[in-house]
């Protein structure tokens, strides 16, 4: 048996008929509104928070800020989010996750129309940063709805399709802001991304059923401490939360610095062309859901390190000089995080038992503090070695992460008697 099946809880025999599930099953009219409207929270998610990702080059124009000051647009709104979500997951707890994501992504388009509207580069980070602290609403509550929520044969599937939403939604808006800036500026491409935004909200608070298995639990920031070290006592989770720092890390720091390497010569690209180069993110909405169903096959392990090994291919495909090798390069990289992230992802949910919404808050917390830390170092290593050194940064890290795959692969025993408790 897999380490990572092992953590699932047995459900004991009565002389009695078993009561009808009220999870959502696969392939009832609930489990289609459900994925839908995550799908929408995903999308809306990831195409406010990387709509200024094609757009750092412009904002290095227009503010006269180098490439590692221009990514803090992108920095700040990632690694708030990363903090604000711990927090954000203690709300959930008493009020309930469908409010608070509906709200979260309400205030969050006002404040990415905002950024649009400024001419002032503190003015507009001090935006980002505010956008950054309102998503937190979404992600971690959102993974936690869908544990919660979800029968345990329809989470992969589930997950893997809100995780797709993560990636049509970060392919749209990149794309969008991309090329409406081209032609009419980088505030009006900000701001077709915000009015995109509020559609899907609403969207949302249309399609997502209320929760049917919440019960509110009032705790608070002491409490904290002693619930991360139940979580980190367990053999996988804690390596887990590192793969979700080093997948963003790799992830955002190649998209970071992408644009500014083919706008400049011998490419000399178009904004819009680099924009389009977003479209790849397709293959990540077939990956999420196509990789998760893979994993429940052959072992979340063994899936994992396949798509470190799609990862490296890609990277060394992106470091050549032709433009086929790098197209088919960041595609390979998109894939394999798309997969990884929808594999450890699930992990996290099936492993942490009912501490769930702690689990899912440390691992979006390391997944967003990678996407900050190492995007913003990455810029530094293209200051010194150009688009070179960039590709050497992120070749590092997914070394790093691949060598984590494998002895979590190995070592992943059942759960502490704790955790491993039956929803």
């Amino acid at each position: 048996m897999n380490g990572d099946t092992a953590a699932l809880p047995e459900r004991s025999s009565t002389a009695h008929p078993p009561a009808p599930s009220q999870h959502i099953e696969q392939g009832t009219p609930a489990f289609r509104r459900t994925a839908a409207a995550l799908f929408l929270a995903g999308f809306s998610t990831f195409g406010l928070l990387y709509t200024v990702q094609p757009l750092l080059p412009e904002f290095s124009r227009h503010f006269g800020v180098s490439a590692a000051n221009s990514a803090l647009a992108l920095s700040l709104s990632t690694g708030l989010l990363a903090v604000s979500m711990l927090v954000a997951g203690l709300i959930s707890d008493r009020v309930g996750r469908r409010g608070v994501m509906i709200t979260a992504l309400l205030a969050s388009t006002v404040l990415s129309a905002a950024s649009a509207m400024v001419d002032d580069w503190t003015t507009l980070l001090i935006l980002r940063t505010l956008l950054g602290i309102a998503l937190s609403g979404v992600p971690a509550v959102a993974m936690t709805y869908l544990v919660e929520e979800m029968d345990s044969r329809a989470l992969g599937l589930a997950m893997g399709l809100y995780i797709g939403g993560n990636a049509v939604g970060g392919m749209s808006g990149r794309l969008i802001a991309g090329i409406v800036a081209d032609h009419w500026g980088w505030r009006w491409g900000i701001g077709v991304v915000s009015l995109i935004a509020v559609l899907s909200t609403v969207l949302l608070w249309v399609q997502l059923p209320p929760s049917r298995h919440f019960q509110s639990r009032r705790g608070g920031l002491r409490e904290l401490p002693a619930r991360w070290r139940q979580l980190f006592a367990d053999p996988g989770l804690p390596s887990l939360f590192a793969t979700a720092f080093v997948l963003m890390g790799v992830f955002v720091t190649l998209y970071n610095y992408l644009g500014y390497h083919l706008l400049a010569p011998p490419y000399r690209l178009s904004q819009t062309v680099v924009g389009l180069i977003f479209s790849v993110y397709l293959v990540g909405t077939f990956s999420s859901a196509w990789m998760g169903q893979q994993a429940n096959r052959h072992g979340r392990g063994r899936v994992l390190g396949i798509c470190y090994g799609l990862i490296a291919l890609g990277i060394v495909l992106l470091s050549l000089p032709w433009l086929g090798c790098m197209a088919l390069g960041i595609a390979l990289v998109t894939f394999g995080f798309f997969g990884g992230h929808s594999v450890a992802s699930s992990w996290v949910g099936s492993r942490a038992g009912v501490m769930r919404a702690e689990a899912s808050a440390l691992y979006l917390f390391a997944y967003y503090l990678g996407s900050s830390l190492a995007g913003a170092a990455g810029g530094v290593f293209y200051t010194r070695w150009d688009w070179w050194g960039v590709c050497a940064f992120a070749a590092v890290l997914t070394a790093i992460g691949a060598t984590i795959a494998w002895r979590l692969g190995r070592r992943a025993q059942p759960l502490p008697a704790a955790l491993a408790l039956s929803r």
